[in-house]
């Protein structure tokens, strides 16, 4: 669990229980004692977007050979230095915006998820459908974390002890395996492998939500009950 964040209605709790969160705090820790004066939380946000924009690229232009797949996985990598490194180094300069870094995080989060799940589809090595029901999944969690936040205060950053930098890892390693075996279809029709592991992340990602929003929903019938007329 990590610290608190505040909004105009109050304090955050900042819930984080993947299970790469205390290693990866420990190394942006050592990036911000590190990182000069002229580096500054605006300009890793800006980072983070080229890494999306990269990854995107590489996706697309990897109808074109496969060795383009390379610049996906160093897009990631760029990404998330950005985007785990703007708000780190916020808080470890105590130099937070609360309501303008809550704001322009979590947009630019939308977007660089957009980017890449749909540079995805728009690759030969998955339809662009499946890829669409997997960023559907991941906008269904987003939703539930920002709902949470409103009714709990809470800030929820992981699902099932995965995080977004676990999500990553789990992207590079499909897209390295993108490059090994190569586009061709193996399942029936045109569908692939690749098909049905995105298919099946987006429909753990919404199960998840379907999951979390019957628990919370049940929670909050609990704090708050019927009232009698």
């Amino acid at each position: 669990m990590a610290g608190l964040e505040s909004t105009k209605q109050g304090k955050i709790e900042r819930i984080q229980e993947n299970l790469l969160a205390q290693s990866e705090r420990k190394i942006l820790n050592w990036l911000c004692a590190r990182m000069p004066a002229w580096v500054v939380p605006d300009l890793l946000t800006t980072i983070g977007m080229v890494g999306a924009f990269m990854v995107f690229a590489g996706y697309v232009t990897s109808n074109l050979g496969d060795g383009w797949l390379w610049w996906s996985i160093l897009g990631y990598v760029i990404q998330w230095f950005g985007d785990s490194m703007d708000g780190s180094l916020a808080r470890y300069r105590k130099i937070e915006r609360p309501r303008y870094g809550y704001f322009l995080d979590h947009s630019c989060d939308g977007l660089a998820t957009t980017l890449v799940v749909v540079g995805i589809g728009l690759s030969s090595y998955v339809l662009l459908e499946v890829a669409l029901l997997a960023l559907a999944g991941y906008l269904l969690l987003s939703i539930h974390a920002f709902l949470l936040v409103r009714v709990l205060g809470e800030m929820k950053l992981s699902y099932a002890y995965a995080g977004p930098t676990e999500l990553r890892l789990i992207l590079i390693a499909l897209t390295l395996a993108m490059i090994v075996a190569g586009s061709e279809p193996v399942l029936f029709g045109t569908l692939t492998w690749f098909d049905l592991i995105v298919g099946s992340i987006g429909g753990m990602l919404i199960a998840f939500f379907i999951a979390q929003t019957a628990l919370t929903a049940r929670r909050l019938a609990i704090e708050e009950p019927a009232r009698r007329q």
